[in-house]
Order: structure tokens, then C-alpha cells, then sequence
């Protein structure tokens, strides 16, 4: 069993430095030990993904931006292994271009994609993370940040189980 943190961002828009919300999921040997969700105020006003995740301006305006609250949420990487994240390369340019944004230095984690891990594992297709969590019954509020980093937490464990070593 390792150490790790599942991450999950929701975006405003097309842009990668429009993390409205992060979602994050400490696991210590197998055991979720702190949950953090935070709402982010992004660098726009303009929210094209209300539709997905159901955040708008008025959610965010009175929220931290990713710089003022970032370094709060961090000291939960302290000790980590690795990121989890489902669909990994979404959520690492999404840390990527907010701490450049921010002129914060970026989490030398490396990503462990769980979307690969359904595939390599399970054989799981479609891997959207509803189809996955669907097949390895775990609970989902998809689009909520909190929920689905659980999610990624979950399928990360249960790989663990499987013997995977990550």
C-alpha cells in the first residue's frame, strides 16, 4: 500500500487556469485519512461549464483564487507518493498552468492516471469515471470534486488490492 492524493479540479472554461474547484483525497496505506473541497474564484468571470458541474460566478466571487488558497491546501501532498487522478493529463495541466499562473512552484508528484488503471486492469471500456465507478460499485457525484477525487481514491485502492504496485 502507498501514499497518495487524489485530485480533481473543475474548470470554468476552455482555459487551464480556470479551476473553479479542487477536490482532495489523502490516503495512507489504504485509508482515507483527510478529505479538503475548496471553491476557487478563477481568473475570468466567464463560466462556460455550469452545465457540467453546476458552479457559477456567483459560487466563486467571494472565493480564495487558486494562488491565496493553494498553499493551505498543499501540506496535504506532504509525504505523498503520487497524484491520482482520473483522466491524469486534464488534472496535471490544470495544476500545472495555476501554479504557473499563480508563481507557485508545481508538486513534484508524479500522475497515476486512473482511467489507464481501469483499462490495465479491469479491462474496463468505456472508461469515463461513471462507467468505471458503475463496474466497481463505487458511489459517484460525477462532476462534484470532492466525490469524484473519492472516486479516484477508491479505484486506486482496489487496484492496490489486486497487487498492482504503484
Amino acid at each position: 500500500m502507498s501514499i497518495f492524493v487524489a485530485i480533481d479540479f473543475e474548470t470554468a472554461d476552455r482555459e487551464p487556469d480556470s479551476a473553479c474547484a479542487v477536490g482532495l483525497v489523502r490516503v495512507d496505506n489504504g485509508v482515507v485519512t483527510k478529505k479538503i473541497v475548496q471553491l476557487i474564484q478563477p481568473p475570468r468571470f466567464f463560466f462556460e461549464f455550469t452545465h457540467i458541474h453546476g458552479i457559477e460566478w456567483r459560487h466563486v466571487a467571494d472565493k480564495p483564487s487558486f494562488g491565496e488558497t493553494w498553499p493551505q491546501l498543499s501540506p496535504i501532498l506532504d509525504g505523498a507518493h503520487f497524484l491520482a487522478a482520473h483522466n491524469a493529463p486534464f488534472d496535471n495541466g490544470v495544476l500545472t498552468a495555476c501554479c504557473a499562473a499563480a508563481k507557485l512552484p508545481k508538486p513534484p508528484h508524479r500522475f497515476v492516471d486512473t482511467v489507464r488503471l481501469a483499462r490495465d486492469v479491469w479491462k474496463i471500456y468505456p472508461t469515463k469515471l461513471p462507467n468505471v465507478c458503475e463496474k466497481l460499485k463505487i458511489a459517484l457525484n460525477h462532476h462534484e470534486a470532492l466525490s469524484d477525487a473519492q472516486a479516484c481514491a477508491e479505484i486506486v485502492m482496489a487496484a492496490e488490492k489486486q497487487g498492482v504496485k504503484l
